[in-house]
């Protein structure tokens, strides 16, 4: 006969099936989460300036101002990337016979040690393949307008809901879980806000060093490289890989040189690692420290769930688990093991 199960036992398998519940409710109901999520990451960043605003004018006014800057900020980013990306895009077209020749010279190299490209390419990149994925980028597109919609109503209604929800959560009974509420937001608040402090001047560093390499090396459209590199170092690890391969294949194209487009390919790594392994971390201090693992397994986690924006706002996700964590006794070992948990309760005690 097999043995019961402890109870022991049964509660781990429990919770082990109730954390894939959960991360499969969310994926599934992304369209409706991931708005929530974003616009309650917005509403952190912009409270403050909300909340200096209101005091010296309406607060409908000041919801204005602010709901202004926001998609001020949107239309200038999205309008960078959508210039940087552009201008690369025709100037793949223009320089077509370039790249073709690039992907003839590698095909006869694979087909010469055996793998067979010519095949697989036929097979899947075709005419058909191509309308699909047209249709699904302007799918895409559609979904994205309607999800940035979707936030900034949710922002809306958030910053006007702010005051009125302290106001409640004061009026609990249960003190202690307000007061660890109040402490734990008003801290995972100015973290976030620390945290895209940070991530936004490192990626205005790594997209000038990018930049003044690019121009170094001579290689075409280096403002436009220096962009994509500041927009997709907001997106930990995914985004300063694609900042890295994007111009060595583009270099490979020009150049017609493996040893040109390997030194570019070398020394964007090195762009990358010394701001990310080394500037950035000590420039963020210990009360943003984490565990790489947990930044590693956030970033891939939340883009399997939620894709892109996934990426995204899976350290800020990690950043508010591991706050909270450090705000009670019975779970401050998790942010002892894969945070900086002094730190983040010196942080909550301020608050």
């Amino acid at each position: 006969m097999h043995p019961m199960p402890t109870d022991h036992t049964v509660r781990t398998m429990v919770g082990v099936i109730a954390v894939i519940a959960i991360f499969a409710a969310l994926s599934i109901a992304s369209s409706v989460i991931a708005p929530v999520v974003c616009a309650i990451f917005i509403i952190a960043l912009m409270w403050p300036m909300q909340s200096r605003l209101q005091r010296r004018m309406p607060k409908l006014i000041a919801l204005a101002i602010v709901i202004a800057v926001i998609a001020l900020v949107f239309v200038i980013f999205a309008s960078l990337v959508s210039w940087a990306f552009g201008w690369i895009g025709r100037s793949v077209i223009d320089n077509a016979g370039r790249f073709q020749t690039l992907y003839e010279g590698v095909t006869a190299w694979l087909e010469s040690h055996g793998v067979v490209v010519a095949g697989l390419w036929a097979e899947h990149f075709n005419i058909g393949w191509l309308l699909r994925t047209m249709q699904g980028v302007t799918a895409r597109l559609n979904t994205t307008v309607t999800f940035w919609l979707v936030v900034l109503i949710y922002v809306v209604l958030g910053l006007l809901e702010v005051d009125d929800l302290k106001r409640r959560l004061l009026t609990l009974e249960n003190q202690a879980a307000a007061r660890l509420l109040l402490d734990g937001s008003m801290a995972i608040g100015e973290k976030f806000r620390r945290y895209m402090l940070i991530r936004s001047i490192m990626s205005l560093a790594t997209g000038a060093l990018v930049w003044a390499l690019a121009a170094l090396f001579g290689l075409q459209l280096a403002v436009e490289w220096g962009i994509i590199a500041f927009t997709l170092n907001y997106i930990p690890f995914i985004g300063p890989f694609v900042a890295t391969v994007f111009p060595t294949l583009y270099a490979l194209a020009q150049f017609e040189s493996w040893q040109s487009a390997l030194a570019i390919f070398v020394c964007l790594n090195i762009i990358q690692f010394v701001i990310g392994s080394y500037v950035e971390p000590r420039v963020a201090g210990s009360a943003l420290a984490m565990s790489p693992f947990l930044v590693l397994f956030s970033v891939f986690l939340w883009t399997y769930v939620w894709g892109l924006f996934g990426a995204f706002i899976g350290v800020p996700i990690a950043i508010a688990i591991l706050t909270l964590c450090a705000q009670h006794p019975s779970s401050r070992w998790v942010a002892d093991v894969l945070g900086e948990a002094k730190q983040q309760q010196t942080a909550g005690k301020e608050g």
